[in-house]
């Protein structure tokens, strides 16, 4: 079950990180539907770099998330300080999730849809590795 878990949490990371270097090709369209705010789509159309770069960070973070939770499923090789990895990608997911009503003030521009959608996401993300280290401990 673990390993399930584990691969679900892998599967959801990997396509959070696609779904962000999907925006840095598609552009200001895409930050519009995302809901990261006019401000990052006008930008992303004016061809400034930071919108691109932002993303860009977000997507390796998450991608090397999703590393760690299949390396945790059994699914890749064990990697060094797999555990504690994912017990604080588990507490950043979560902490993310719950604390969106703070962190809306500091980001004007993102629509409510982002907030809910993003902030469910993570909840669901923080779970899944949080119950999926649980339950593979031992074997990691």
């Amino acid at each position: 079950m673990g390993e399930t878990l584990l691969t679900l949490a892998g599967i959801g990371s990997a396509l959070a990180a696609l779904a962000h270097v999907v925006c840095v090709i598609v552009g200001g369209p895409a930050y519009r539907l995302m809901g990261a705010g006019e401000r990052m789509a006008r930008a992303a159309e004016a061809g400034h770099w930071q919108p691109a770069a932002v993303t860009l960070a977000i997507a390796s973070l998450l991608a090397v998330w999703a590393v760690l939770a299949f390396s945790g499923a059994g699914l890749l090789p064990l990697i060094p300080f797999t555990r504690p990895a994912l017990v604080l990608i588990s507490a950043v997911y979560l902490a993310r999730g719950m604390a969106f009503p703070l962190l809306m003030p500091a980001f004007p521009d993102n629509s409510l849809r982002f907030w809910l959608v993003s902030s469910a996401m993570c909840l669901v993300l923080g779970g899944l590795h949080a119950w999926g280290v649980v339950l593979r401990w031992a074997a990691m």
